[in-house]
């Protein structure tokens, strides 16, 4: 399979403890092989009510090529370990999901040192590799849940969600930043205003933006694509609102646009997740499980993208920073799937 690298079903089984009188979500979920085709994997796993494909996207080049700290590497690896070897039960039987694989990237890895150009145009061709796969997996029909990398990649998945869907995407973004910096070269700065020039955003909703890390030229180019945001400040210091009326308020709009939803969620909006730009003023993971439990349930989801975590960066070294970003990302993963599955129960 051209730039995915599968994630077998032995791969699956090494990560997991199993028990006596217990089946683990490493035992349920759908697996990809080396030797069928992505079209076939795909098609066999929609044919078996496969609704959620996850794929891992294990780069830094966007976040330095943004001038940022490297180490997004690991989060699919770390949040891989934690996921599978949850329960399989009642309330997520794990048959829902097929865990894809990676997309290829170590060979657009560049060494520490290299100038930010180099590292932009080697990000660029990692948006032509996100856009094929994840327009395939799309068009197949599944819900791509989208882990690792910087946020960069969310260019290319609202490329993919655009051609899937024929028309713009509505995206929300949980983040500090509002990642629609100048178009300089691509970087994980940039990957909303790139995706607003070339037609696939159409509305564009920040929670949690921070009021003093994004620049007046930034802001002026959101307020001129008609982009919108709630403050971190307006939420959670000043608490001129709720983050539930908030929430609330999005949902609406994102439904008002009649277009596919994109939800975005950078992990150093997260306080003290190791991620490119951890931060020590930064919300509750329960409150950004809130928020993607929230449009999971009441919009209709194109796919969730949860960017930027890099293990590697947590204080107290790796080890712990797998453990901390593994069972926040599968916290985040279920939410969404029991968000979704709600939706659907709903409709």
């Amino acid at each position: 399979m051209q730039h995915l690298i599968p994630f077998s079903a032995q791969q699956c089984l090494k990560l997991v403890s199993l028990r006596d009188g217990e089946t683990k979500l490493a035992q349920t979920v759908h697996t990809c092989s080396a030797k069928s085709s992505l079209a076939d994997t795909l098609a066999s796993a929609k044919s078996k009510h496969v609704r959620f494909a996850i794929i891992g996207i294990g780069e830094d080049i966007g976040p330095r090529a943004n001038l940022g700290r490297g180490g997004a590497t690991d989060a699919f690896e770390s949040a891989m370990a934690q996921f599978l070897n949850l329960q399989s039960n009642r309330f997520l039987s794990g048959k829902e999901c097929l865990v894809l694989g990676q997309i290829e990237t170590s060979d657009l890895q560049l060494p520490e040192g290299t100038d930010a150009e180099a590292l932009r145009k080697n990000v660029e061709r990692l948006d032509e590799r996100v856009i094929s796969l994840v327009s395939q997996v799309m068009a197949a029909g599944l819900e791509p849940i989208v882990i690792g990398g910087g946020h960069n990649n969310a260019y290319g998945l609202l490329m993919s969600a655009k051609l899937t869907h024929k028309k713009k995407v509505a995206a929300v973004n949980l983040d500090p930043h509002s990642d629609f910096r100048p178009r300089e070269g691509r970087h994980s700065g940039n990957g909303f205003s790139y995706a607003a020039a070339s037609g696939a955003l159409g509305y564009y909703h920040v929670l949690g933006l921070h009021e003093l890390k994004n620049s007046e030229e930034t802001l002026d180019q959101l307020t001129t694509f008609g982009g919108h945001w709630h403050t971190l400040q307006s939420i959670w210091v000043r608490r001129e609102l709720s983050l539930e009326s908030a929430i609330k308020e999005i949902i609406t709009k994102l439904n008002d646009s009649q277009m596919p939803v994109a939800l975005e969620l950078d992990l150093d909006a997260i306080i003290n997740m190791p991620s490119s730009a951890s931060t020590a003023a930064g919300i509750p993971l329960m409150d950004a499980l809130y928020y993607v439990s929230s449009v999971a349930r009441n919009t209709p989801c194109s796919y969730i993208h949860l960017a930027e975590a890099a293990p590697g960066c947590h204080v107290a070294g790796i080890g712990a920073g797998y453990r901390e970003t593994g069972q926040s990302i599968s916290e985040l993963i279920y939410a969404y799937i029991q968000g979704r599955l709600q939706s659907q129960q709903i409709g």
